[in-house]
């Protein structure tokens, strides 16, 4: 075990889509999920150890997914509880976060269920560097086939996959909806005809859901399903599983209600003129 781990930065990151090359080493106190993809990140960015967001954890307990994935390389992660602060708020998680998963390798260096994330964080600079060579498992673009829909249907297992080309279409992410950052526009970066997210337990606060009334702004549809029926980060999940939790006033005036089918509400919609 490390003694002195003063030199050992610890990073903050709103999404983990996005760290720096400062990384390598670091401690990363990240306001993404907790789900697979950005454990596999945190390792491809070779970084010491992260702290999540459990999202609520969710069907399958999706949301420490990453914990799973990072213990199995020997990469000490944790999870705060999505109750405790705002997910992809990492000021918030530095003020307010408590931890509630600690895999095997974190919990070696003390880190435990109840404790502050600020001090897990700074116990995890204490965690053995693994520097993990990973194969790539690279988040999906896919999309449902509809016969006659006037619109498109894609699945996105990231909000960070949407491209100006999208414009117009129904946008399914596996991303939580919480808004990062605070800007309208990064609810959903292009004007899409709606976009839908996982709710991450909704969370402190309505945390979870708090892309939605930007998008209305926008006047674009949105609503998010409930993380009891859906895997957070699998688009597929989200469409095929997903049972609506919150809708905006946008999605509401299409005849989107919590609790219907995700999947029956968007087909309709793509085959509507």
């Amino acid at each position: 075990m490390i003694t002195d781990t003063s030199s050992i930065p610890i990073i903050f990151a709103d999404t983990i889509t996005k760290l720096p090359s400062e990384a390598r080493g670091a401690v990363i106190l990240s306001g993404s999920h907790g789900g697979v993809y950005p454990g596999y990140l945190t390792a491809k960015a070779q970084a010491r150890a992260v702290i999540l967001n459990d999202a609520g954890l969710g069907k399958d307990e999706a949301g420490t997914g990453s914990l799973r994935y990072l213990e199995a390389l020997g990469i000490a992660a944790a999870t705060v509880s999505h109750l405790s602060c705002r997910i992809g708020d990492t000021a918030d998680m530095r003020a307010r976060g408590i931890i509630s998963h600690a895999n095997a390798p974190a919990r070696s260096v003390g880190v435990t269920d109840g404790m502050a994330c600020i001090d897990a964080a700074e116990l995890l600079r204490k965690a053995k560097h693994v520097r993990a060579t990973v194969p790539t498992l690279g988040e999906t673009r896919g999309e449902v086939p509809v016969p006659d829909g006037r619109r498109r249907i894609l699945l996105l297992d990231s909000a960070s996959l949407v491209t100006p080309e999208d414009a117009g279409q129904i946008i399914v992410t596996g991303s939580h909806g919480g808004l990062v950052g605070g800007s309208p526009f990064m609810a959903l970066r292009t004007e899409g005809f709606a976009g839908i997210f996982h709710d991450a337990g909704v969370g402190i606060e309505d945390a979870g859901t708090t892309r939605l009334p930007a998008l209305d702004q926008r006047g674009i549809a949105s609503f998010t399903v409930s993380a009891a029926s859906a895997c957070i980060g699998d688009a597929a999940s989200v469409f095929q599983n997903g049972e609506i939790s919150m809708v905006n006033e946008t999605a509401m005036c299409l005849g989107a209600k919590p609790g219907m089918r995700a999947s029956e509400v968007l087909l309709a919609w793509a085959r509507e003129s």
